[in-house]
Order: structure tokens, then C-alpha cells, then sequence
């Protein structure tokens, strides 16, 4: 299955909406203006939160949280290293690996694909093409694109000041 993450360009806060392959809306993604940290909500169509991420303050190192149904499922943490950037995934089993700067990686479980994620370029805001090989991950898996991305577009703001 595919989904595309298209972020809204002219908003005050993190705003994206995500498209299945047809084009019509699946989810939206909603960011809290006020407040210590990112944090993100992401909805079904019926306006249900679906899943929560949230950024843990005062920490060395990026590191979020994901919750759905009010239960913590996962733990994202950008590693300490030099070169390139990676990202550990606690909770799930799940291992991620690829070019991040470039908006090209996958995340898999042993052998199993999960998510397999590619920037389009050349389009108005950040848009990503996710394909999801199994349902009952779609919206684990838009947690950790979108908190990756949230990561990403920290590291680059604070590089261009």
C-alpha cells in the first residue's frame, strides 16, 4: 500500500495531510504551536486521534515518543555519530537504515520489509511517498517517517542559523 505525506506550506504549525494512491485523504497530522517540545497528532477522517508523538525535553540526543490508544509503542533516538545520521527504533523490533538526508530509507523486522520511504522532489513543501507492505503497520509506520522528519527538519534549521 502507498501513502503520500505532503506537509501544508504556509501554516504556523506542523501541519501535513496523507493521501492514499488515489489521491484522496487518509489522515492529517496536527502540530501544538504552545509547546515545550514537538508534538504531534495524527487523525483519522472521523477527527480520532489515531497516534501521538511526542519530543522528550532536556535530553542529549532527539529522542520521541510514540503512543497510540494512550500506551507509549516506541522510542525514536537519533544516535550520537559523526558522519551520517542513524536512528534507533526501542519497542517494536523494528531497524531503520539508509540515506536519511536524502529522504531515501526502509525500515524492516529480520527479513520483513515494513516501510520503504522516498522524498518527491520537485513538488510545493515536503512530500514523501511511504509504501507500507503490511496494513496493520500504516500508521506505526507514519509515526516514525514523520518524527524522523521532524528530526530532520530540527538538524536543518539549526545548521542554517
Amino acid at each position: 500500500m502507498r501513502l503520500c505525506i505532503k506537509q501544508k506550506v504556509f501554516s504556523w504549525v506542523d501541519r501535513f495531510n496523507i493521501m492514499d494512491e488515489a489521491g484522496r485523504d487518509k489522515y492529517y497530522v496536527k502540530g501544538e504551536m504552545f509547546s515545550w517540545g514537538k508534538k504531534l497528532h495524527i487523525y483519522n477522517l472521523a477527527g480520532n486521534e489515531v497516534a501521538f508523538i511526542q519530543q522528550k525535553i532536556f535530553s542529549f540526543l532527539p529522542k520521541y515518543y510514540v503512543y497510540m490508544n494512550g500506551s507509549q509503542v516506541a522510542e525514536i533516538v537519533k544516535e550520537f555519530t559523526f558522519l551520517r545520521p542513524r536512528y534507533s527504533i526501542s519497542g517494536l523490533g523494528w531497524k531503520i537504515d539508509g540515506e536519511f538526508w536524502a529522504h531515501d530509507y526502509s525500515i524492516t523486522q529480520g527479513d520483513r520489509q515494513i516501510v520503504i520511504i522516498q522524498k518527491q522532489w520537485f513538488t510545493w513543501g515536503d512530500c514523501y511517498t511511504v509504501d507500507i507492505e503490511n496494513q496493520s503497520d500504516e500508521i506505526l509506520g507514519m509515526a516514525v517517517v514523520l518524527t524522523i522528519d521532524c528530526v530532520m527538519a530540527a538538524a536543518s534549521s539549526a545548521s542554517s542559523n
